[in-house]
Order: structure tokens, then sequence, then C-alpha cells
């Protein structure tokens, strides 16, 4: 697991790149203007990701995903992804993730989500998108949106 992103390990630079990177090769454009691995990391709107495992634990969640979540760093990447989701969710959830990987991203995914204290919210067109090292391996997925309602 990483550390918290701060000055001390410069933000976690090797996964903010990647991020950043990844998006802008899936996608064709930035996933923030200018960005480096503190903007990504106190940027305005939710960036998660998580691994390749068989059950994938969440692997970073900036400061606004880990508000909505309500949850702090360590608690966020060491929970399973699909936990972000409620059980009735977790099929859509998957069919999303199927169509990403089939696709190579996608941009309109809309879903419920809940947080740590039992907040229920729409995330609404998210995108999600692969991230693939040098080699071209696949090292997790992520997902960012800024268009959310608590429900």
């Amino acid at each position: 697991m990483m550390q918290t992103p701060s000055p001390e390990n410069s933000y976690q630079t090797a996964h903010a790149d990647l991020l950043l990177t990844s998006f802008a090769q899936a996608t064709d454009r930035p996933l923030l203007e200018g960005a480096d691995a503190e903007a990504l990391y106190r940027a305005p709107f939710p960036v998660l990701s998580h691994n390749t495992a068989a059950d994938p634990v969440l692997t970073y969640g900036n400061l606004a995903a880990q508000r909505l979540w309500e949850m702090g760093w360590e608690q966020l990447t060491a929970m399973p992804s699909r936990l972000t989701a409620e059980p009735t969710h977790r099929g859509q959830r998957d069919t999303m993730f199927a169509e990403m990987r089939a696709k190579g991203f996608i941009s309109n995914y809309t879903g419920v989500r809940i947080s740590a204290l039992g907040r229920r919210f729409e995330i609404r067109n998210a995108i999600i998108w692969p991230l693939l090292g040098a080699d071209g391996g696949k090292l997790g997925e992520a997902a960012t949106f800024r268009d959310f309602a608590f429900l």
C-alpha cells in the first residue's frame, strides 16, 4: 500500500504520472490541464484507481474522493473497490468494467455509490480507463467524474 500522498513522497509522483499518462493515452485529452502529482491529489473532483487483483483493491483516491467516500487514505486504499458500491449495484458496476475493457475506456458511466458512513450518491458521466505501464501491461483501472448528487 502506498503512503498518503504528501510533500515527503512527492505526492506519489509515479502513480500520479501513471494516472495522468494513461488517461491522456485513452482519451486524447488531459485529465487535469498542466497537472502534477500535487495538483491531481488536490483536484476539485474525485480520481480513484484500483489494482489488478482478482478482487481489486483501491490504490489511490485523491482528497476529493476521500471526502466523498468519507474516509481517509489508509481506509480507502485498504478497501476492495467493489465496496464503493452497495451489493445491489455491483452487477451494474461489473457490466461497466466489461464495457470499458472492450472499448478501451468509457466516458458516460452513471451509477450509485455509498460512502463509509452510508451516504448514497449517484456519480454521473464518469470516465473509466485502464492504467497501462510503459510496456503496455495493465497495472489497474481508474475512474474520475465531476458530476454527482447525494440521494
